[in-house]
């Protein structure tokens, strides 16, 4: 039967990251570890952020933002995969797997937003630090965050109108563990050339300009760290400066191999591998390499504790 005398298809099957039960039992411990953390380690910025005065401050305003995005993010993908790694039929219907692209696509692509923001700010407050009050105001924040926001629904608009609006029948096996753009594309009972080429645009957009900004704020900030005269201070901000580029490094480079590169008609393991990264892993580091090994973070929880 000719695909176009087929029925849409109403559910897809995700085959997840392994059909090796031992080791899918092993898969729900390690995801299930991964987002108990994530999920305590965001509430608990975004609780010290919300209670204590010393933390409204513009660093800390995008912080909160970003911890908001990463629980939403991890919560579109994760609780889903463990589910399904304790049952035998992996199924999602079409409109849950919509709902999956368009909410994990606009945190997705706020956070890239944000993490280019939060850049800006720290090159204004090293290179700067004379005018940083007056060029990081309130309004100029609320600005900044909100623009992220906007980004992000832009590009998720975008790439899932192309996606969707494409036919999908017969085939609903997807070889992944959730609903994304590239892996949904492979069963597309139509040609995906325009859709891809969408997808590539707005990955120069809300990937490759962000990084760009975050590289040259971070070479002005080395720049500026080399010329202090402070020994101690130097090997503070580089042990700053480089745990955050660990995190831009892992985030946007599996950003970029997965939305910026021609779309086989075959999603491997390695694929698969690269999506957990930015689907689990950046969520559970975000905390800790911004906020949780940051001095001023530490103080607010004992004084907390204390009171």
């Amino acid at each position: 039967m000719g695909e176009e005398n087929q029925s849409s298809v109403t559910e897809f099957v995700l085959l997840g990251l392994s059909q090796d039960p031992e080791t899918q039992v092993l898969l729900f411990f390690l995801f299930l570890s991964i987002y108990l953390l994530t999920v305590l380690g965001n509430l608990l910025i975004l609780t010290l952020l919300h209670i204590d005065s010393r933390l409204h401050t513009p660093m800390y305003f995008f912080l909160r933002n970003l911890s908001f995005a990463d629980l939403c993010f991890s919560t579109t993908t994760v609780p889903q995969v463990l589910v399904h790694l304790l049952v035998k039929r992996k199924t999602i219907s079409f409109a849950g797997c919509s709902t999956q692209i368009i909410v994990l696509l606009l945190v997705g692509c706020t956070e890239c937003a944000l993490l280019a923001v939060m850049s800006y700010d720290r090159y204004v407050a090293v290179c700067k630090p004379l005018h940083y009050s007056s060029i990081m105001t309130h309004w100029v924040c609320v600005q900044l965050a909100a623009g992220s926001w906007v980004s992000g629904a832009f590009v998720s608009l975008v790439d899932t109108t192309f996606t969707l609006r494409l036919p999908y029948r017969g085939k609903n096996i997807i070889n992944h563990f959730f609903c994304e753009p590239p892996a949904v594309l492979k069963l597309a009972s139509a040609d995906t050339y325009s859709t891809e080429m969408a997808i590539f645009a707005m990955g120069v957009v809300i990937l490759l300009a962000p990084v760009s900004l975050i590289l040259i704020s971070y070479w002005n900030i080395i720049s500026t760290i080399i010329q202090m005269q402070s020994g101690e201070g130097r090997l503070k901000a580089f042990s700053t400066c480089g745990s955050h580029l660990v995190v831009v490094v892992l985030f946007y480079g599996s950003g970029i191999f997965a939305y910026m590169r021609p779309n086989s008609k075959i999603m491997n393991e390695r694929d698969k591998m690269i999506s957990v990264f930015y689907s689990a892993v950046t969520p559970l580091l975000n905390p800790i390499i911004y906020s949780l090994r940051n001095k001023d973070v530490k103080r607010a929880f004992y004084r907390i504790i204390a009171n």
